[in-house]
């Protein structure tokens, strides 16, 4: 279970070795982990969604400067494009690194690959873009999860990857 990042890694390989294989209560009946519900992954995306705007007003601070300290324009289609970049950076370190973002921290859930697996940069963006679509339509494709019979989102089918909520004796 080598990490994609190398040396420069800070993932704790504890924490996905210590996962226990547990009865699996999602329809799929595979052996495996616990898959959660709406309604905590859905608490887990709004605990993100608020650090995510601070981290995102953080970053606006730093370039407001190369704006002469003026707000940005909608001309100025540089300035999203770095929010949006910041974004995916945040989830995907997230994701490659341990699996968990603070939110999914808190909520004791884990996102891996199908295989229970840690996340490559390469699934953790195609995750991202596709969650970015799932939100942009609405959220429908979150919403699909409730109607799903793995309780997938469109975002984890595309990716690969699952959440699994870590049980009480795994917790760290």
């Amino acid at each position: 279970m080598a990490c994609t990042w190398g040396k420069s890694c800070l993932c704790s390989k504890t924490d996905l070795a210590s996962l226990p294989t547990v009865k699996k209560t999602n329809p799929s009946g595979d052996a495996g982990l616990v898959s959660p519900g709406f309604a905590r992954r859905l608490a887990a995306a709004i605990y993100d969604f608020i650090l995510l705007l601070a981290i995102l007003f953080a970053a606006t601070a730093v370039i407001l400067p190369l704006n002469r300290g003026q707000a940005f324009t909608s001309s100025q289609f540089y300035y999203p494009l770095y929010l949006f970049l910041v974004s995916a950076v945040f989830y995907v370190w997230f994701w490659t690194h341990g699996g968990q973002t603070l939110g999914l921290k808190a909520w004791h859930l884990i996102v891996l690959t199908d295989r229970q697996q840690p996340l490559s940069r390469r699934q953790a963006l195609v995750r991202f873009l596709g969650a970015c679509l799932s939100w942009a339509c609405c959220g429908l494709g979150v919403l699909w999860m409730v109607f799903d019979k793995d309780r997938k989102t469109w975002h984890d089918r595309w990716s690969g990857t699952t959440v699994y909520l870590k049980t009480p004796n795994s917790r760290s």
